[in-house]
C-alpha cells in the first residue's frame, strides 16, 4: 500500500518511512499536492517547531484540506497531530481540521520525553491492542481539543491527550517509529484503518 509522507522540508521522515516499510507499506515523501490529495494514506510526521512545520506544509495545506473534505485518511504523528488543530502556543496556525489549541505543557518536567503508558478513552481500530502499552513521547506542547475527539491520554503532570480521531482523520502525540513492538502494532493498525476508512 502506497503511503505519502507530506514533505515539509524537515522532521523525521526517514525513520517514519522505515517503520512504515517494516509494517508492509510503500512509503514515499512528497511535496506534490496531487500526491498528497490522492494517496491512499497521507502521514504528517513531525518533530521540532510547530510554526516552522506549518510554514513548510503551506504548499500542500490545500491538498490536505481537500483530503479531509473528501473523507480520505490522514494521520498526524507528534507535531503532525498538533498541526491538525487551529492554533499553537508555539506560533503559527494549523490546518484547523480539529477545533482547539495546542498549549505548552504545564508539567514540572518539560519536555515530556521517554516512555509512558497509554490509557484508551474510546476504543478504536487504530489503538487496538495498545491500551496500557508503553509508547515513546518527545514533546513540550499538547493539544487541548474543543470537541470530543480524544481517544487516548497519558499522565505527565496531569492528563495529556495522546491520540485523537474523528472520521478518517487521526493523530498520535507519541512516536510509533520509536515505540518498539507497540509502535509497530500501531502502524499495522493504521494501514488496516486507512483501507477501511
Amino acid at each position: 500500500m502506497r503511503v505519502v509522507l507530506a514533505d515539509y522540508g524537515a522532521g523525521n521522515l526517514r525513520s517514519v518511512a522505515s517503520a512504515l516499510a517494516r509494517a508492509g507499506a510503500e512509503p514515499v515523501a512528497s511535496a506534490d499536492p496531487g500526491d498528497v490529495r490522492e494517496a491512499p494514506l497521507v502521514v504528517i510526521a513531525g518533530v521540532g517547531n510547530a510554526a516552522s512545520a506549518a510554514a513548510g506544509l503551506a504548499p500542500v495545506a490545500g491538498a490536505l484540506r481537500d483530503r479531509v473534505a473528501d473523507g480520505r485518511p490522514l494521520l498526524g504523528i507528534c507535531v503532525g497531530l498538533q498541526l491538525l488543530f487551529e492554533e499553537s502556543d508555539e506560533g503559527g496556525s494549523g490546518l484547523g481540521v480539529f477545533r482547539g489549541r495546542v498549549r505548552r505543557l504545564r508539567a514540572r518536567t518539560v519536555p515530556h520525553m521517554g516512555w509512558n503508558c497509554l490509557a484508551e478513552t474510546r476504543a478504536t481500530a487504530l489503538l487496538d491492542g495498545l491500551d496500557g502499552e508503553d509508547v515513546y513521547f518527545a514533546h513540550s506542547y499538547a493539544a487541548e481539543p474543543a470537541d470530543d475527539v480524544a481517544t487516548a491520554v497519558v499522565e505527565h503532570g496531569g492528563r495529556l491527550v495522546a491520540a485523537v480521531e474523528s472520521g478518517a482523520v487521526a493523530g498520535v502525540q507519541f512516536h510509533p517509529e520509536r515505540s518498539g513492538a507497540a509502535g509497530a502494532r500501531f502502524l499495522a493498525n493504521a494501514l488496516s484503518w486507512s483501507r477501511s476508512a
